[in-house]
């Protein structure tokens, strides 16, 4: 069980002071071949119940977790994400009505694996709002090269079978903040694992289909390990971490190098982060660039990833009909 009640040190009265006189001041693809599964809600709690007002605030770092956190919740919290679909979490910065919205929350959930770098000064301006850590009890993939060497790679909701974790320390998390709705939460938690386990079957099927000396997954940063390891990928990417440097030529032109040794057919990049030197690595190794992943943002809810388990199924339908081309 994980201890959400990590306290933390009361904020000067300057800082919300200037916090809440801001806030108010601010008052897939259609072949045929490809996997595909509609599982999960959908959507944000739209529906205002007569409780509504007795509802916990459950306030997320980024909008994957949300939809993890929403599955969990069902109609008994309310789960917010504190960044929009689309945004860059590695270096968002907080902003005075974050630290708002944050103060009103009942519980913050966040990633942690160093993937929120902001996180340890944001709850340094919050008083007295738990938060948990939702990676809590898995072992990660430590990254190998760059500057983020021997650190961990944060992106372990990549991976469905560790998604069963986050969804298991949600679940902890919302049965001891709000125990009178603890039979609904372990409900949930078990009906949204069973879902996420036929997703991970579904992509091992589908990515079986790939033949074995084109299973390379090229994108530009190194978010899938997780995912990679699951299904017997190669990952070969740009950087390791997304920061705020771009890539380097060193960076380029090893990954050029090793598409052309492999004589992989395409490549990709992240939503969140610029495609120009993916693109200068498809033109120079005579691949294609295949367009877009979604790791670190869902899409709004008629894009293509608007639930965690579309952006999966949008991420290994890609890889599968660019490599099989």
């Amino acid at each position: 069980m994980i201890n959400i009640f990590r306290r933390q040190p009361q904020v000067s009265k300057l800082v919300i002071a200037v916090g809440i006189v801001f806030g108010l001041l601010v008052s897939g693809c259609n072949n045929s071949n490809n996997v595909s599964f509609d599982q999960g809600q959908e959507s944000s709690n739209t529906g205002q119940s007569p409780d509504a007002k007795n509802r916990k605030i459950i306030l997320t770092t980024f909008t994957v977790l949300a939809d993890m956190a929403r599955n969990v919740a069902g109609d008994k919290a309310t789960v917010q994400s504190l960044t929009r679909p689309g945004a860059e979490i590695h270096g968002y910065e907080p902003t005075p009505s974050d630290i708002v919205k944050a103060q009103k929350a009942d519980l913050i959930l966040d990633n942690g694996l160093g993937l929120e770098r902001w996180a340890q000064k944001f709850y340094g301006n919050l008083r007295d709002v738990p938060h948990a850590t939702l990676s809590e009890g898995i072992t990660p993939i430590n990254i190998s090269e760059d500057a983020y060497a021997g650190k961990p790679n944060p992106h372990a909701w990549m991976s469905p079978k560790l998604a069963l974790r986050y969804v298991d320390n949600i679940r902890a998390s919302l049965v001891k903040l709000d125990p009178a709705n603890a039979e609904t939460y372990n409900a949930n938690a078990k009906a949204y694992s069973q879902q996420i386990k036929q997703v991970d079957l579904k992509l091992q099927e589908t990515v079986e289909k790939i033949p074995q000396n084109r299973r390379f997954m090229v994108t530009c940063e190194g978010a899938f390990s997780y995912l990679a390891n699951d299904y017997g990928l190669k990952e070969v990417y740009l950087w390791a971490v997304n920061s705020e440097q771009q890539a380097t030529p060193r960076q380029v032109e090893k990954v050029i190098t090793t598409v052309r040794k492999n004589q992989i057919p395409v490549v990709f990049c992240e939503s969140t982060v610029s495609a120009d030197a993916q693109k200068q690595v498809a033109k120079e190794s005579n691949s294609k660039f295949g367009g877009v992943f979604y790791v670190d943002s869902l899409t709004e809810e008629n894009g293509v990833a608007p639930t965690y388990f579309k952006l999966l199924e949008y991420n290994i339908n890609t890889l599968v009909n660019g490599l099989k081309k």
